[in-house]
């Protein structure tokens, strides 16, 4: 299990960019496994936990000075709105389309930066407030609920509703997560896996047997898209700059876009495709603190750092 962290410490841009693309393959494993929401995520939580426990365990994480009974209340805490996410998003897919959902989804950094502002008091500029503006304009666009060549039905509506609520879950889980200090994300997601098997296990449809080609998908979500794409991650993120981040994350929506395009027959209509680049240049707008063009720094200025 060194492969990972040796990769995100030598090529950390490499390391996010394969893990986006693998994130980004989430909604055709989820679509293949052929269950219901619910079900999908409690198997995603318990192979989840047995991928990142065996991780924290070989790395060192589990050792008792490192854990925190505050810290890992937050960090149950945090897991309950991250699972939360995590079904509503894949209920998100059946609703409209892998496309759109990916799409509406990437609005989560916005909702970041709105509760900061009106939960936290944190301070808010007049720049962001144009960009995320710009960036909602994208997710109206996105959304297919204007422009659409056909008639929309109240089970797509429901779905951008749905993929709506769980990037908000999303960024509440995120900022919850700011309040763990310098725990190791990896236990952090550690703790929100196993939040999630103990709270979806009521739920989980037991009743049925899990067909037996839906195994594979099921573990590839808890394993792939849940273990090592989270350690590729968060083994990059400390070794790359925020415009490196920003512009390699939209490798997940892209990714989402062409598997939905290839596998399902789901091209993305021209309105979605505006919406997708608007989400996209007001994320990064945000992120590194962009200004708009009539209040811009000269180029000496300009905020890349």
């Amino acid at each position: 299990m060194t492969t990972s962290s040796s990769t995100g410490n030598r090529f950390p841009a490499a390391s996010l960019g394969i893990a986006m693309a693998i994130i980004g393959t989430v909604g055709a494993f989820a679509t293949e496994s052929k269950l219901d929401p619910v079900t999908i995520v409690f198997w995603r939580c318990v192979f989840g936990t047995l991928f990142l426990g065996a991780w924290c365990a070989l790395r060192g994480y589990l050792r008792w000075h490192a854990l925190s009974i505050a810290k890992l209340g937050l960090a149950a805490l945090g897991g309950i709105c991250m699972v939360l996410s995590w079904t509503a998003f894949f209920a998100g897919f059946s609703m409209t389309s892998i496309a759109t959902t990916t799409i509406v989804y990437h609005i989560q950094p916005f909702f970041v930066v709105l509760i900061g502002a009106v939960i936290l008091k944190e301070r808010i500029t007049l720049d962001q407030i144009m960009w995320m503006a710009a960036a909602f304009l994208g997710v109206v666009l996105a959304s297919g609920l204007v422009l659409s060549p056909g008639p929309l039905t109240s089970t797509w509506a429901q779905g951008i509703v749905m993929s709506l609520g769980a990037a908000l879950l999303y960024a509440i889980a995120t900022i919850l997560a700011k309040g763990l200090g310098d725990q190791r994300p990896e236990l952090t997601a550690l703790c929100q896996t196993i939040t999630g098997c103990m709270m979806l296990a009521p739920f989980a449809d037991f009743a049925q047997a899990v067909p037996a080609a839906s195994w594979h998908w099921l573990i590839g979500i808890g394993v792939l898209h849940t273990g090592i794409a989270y350690v590729l991650i968060y083994s990059a993120y400390p070794r790359l700059s925020t415009p490196m981040i920003g512009v390699l994350t939209f490798i997940y929506p892209l990714v989402a876009i062409l598997v939905d395009w290839a596998i399902y027959d789901h091209p993305l209509g021209w309105a979605q495709a505006i919406g997708m680049v608007l989400i996209a240049t007001g994320t990064l707008a945000v992120r590194l603190g962009w200004r708009l063009p009539s209040r811009t720094a000269p180029a000496s200025r300009a905020r890349w750092q």
